[in-house]
């Protein structure tokens, strides 16, 4: 069938008639979600539109991310490696969406931004259930964290959930201990609601896999992908940062905190620090 008038014909076996089908907005829900796009300054500011999409899509993908990162886990409770490196390849293509838009939030100006950002009230990305749900599958807890959702009870038992399981990371040390390498019993019993801490004795044992890697091939390329994990989160959290920066300055955040001097101390938290301490030890 050609194309005549610059006018393309719709195929006869194309389905046109919804009445008592599925459609794509009713199986997606986009009555729903389209809906839920509703500035609040007064009077209605063009930009905000922008900030709404911009933080709304992000937390449609930490969802996937999330969904991921828990399957990821069970495989590796199921000691099905490869499973769980699919689950982490396809964080890390989200991830990498994620930071870049940064650079769509980036076009909003100072001056732009200003004219409604006094309607969000106390409202702060900070406030991130799900964030801070990736942040605690990931290993980085803090129970603390729980007391900003006191007021709402479903994401304050997500939370509290996340906090009581087992990181991704403390999965795949159980896993390479069950294949019989020499996992400290301090890492393997830690108290999994505190934040991971470095552990020396750990380092030897990837110093052991990184120096044979042919013979430890699935869980060299495991670390490998775990550093990948979190130099992407470190690369989202960066352009946060500097997007924050460009955005308002030095000004404190909405949510209370001192703004950019907040999320440049993000920086210096870490998921796997073996992984990189290990860089370190490898014999030349």
């Amino acid at each position: 069938m050609s194309v005549e008038r610059n006018t393309r014909e719709i195929e006869k076996d194309v389905v046109t008639d919804f009445r008592e089908k599925l459609s794509y907005g009713s199986y997606l829900k986009l009555d729903t979600l389209l809906a839920a796009q509703q500035p609040i300054s007064t009077p209605e500011h063009h930009d905000e539109m922008l900030f709404i999409i911009q933080h709304q899509t992000s937390e449609l993908w930490l969802k996937l991310v999330l969904h991921e990162l828990r399957h990821a886990r069970e495989e590796l409770r199921a000691d099905r490696l490869t499973g769980a490196l699919k689950a982490v390849a396809r964080v890390k293509k989200i991830q990498e969406v994620l930071t870049e838009q940064w650079a769509v939030l980036a076009t909003l100006t100072p001056s732009e931004y200003a004219q409604f950002r006094g309607s969000l009230g106390n409202s702060s990305g900070f406030q991130s259930v799900q964030y801070r749900a990736v942040e605690f599958a990931l290993g980085n807890k803090n129970a603390r964290m729980l007391k900003v959702f006191e007021s709402a009870p479903a994401d304050h038992a997500l939370l509290e959930a996340e906090l009581h399981e087992p990181s991704l990371y403390d999965e795949l040390l159980r896993l390479m201990a069950r294949r019989g390498l020499p996992v400290p019993a301090a890492v393997l019993e830690r108290d999994v609601t505190q934040a991971y801490e470095m552990n020396e004795e750990l380092v030897d044992v990837f110093v052991s896999i990184y120096s044979d890697h042919t013979g430890h091939w699935d869980l060299y390329e495991a670390c490998e992908e775990f550093v990948d994990l979190e130099d992407n989160f470190q690369f989202w959290r960066f352009r946060h940062m500097r997007t924050v920066a460009r955005t308002i300055g030095m000004k404190t955040g909405t949510g209370g905190s001192s703004g950019v001097g907040f999320l440049q101390r993000a920086l210096e938290l870490t998921f796997f620090p073996e992984l990189f301490a290990v860089r370190t030890r490898i014999p030349s």
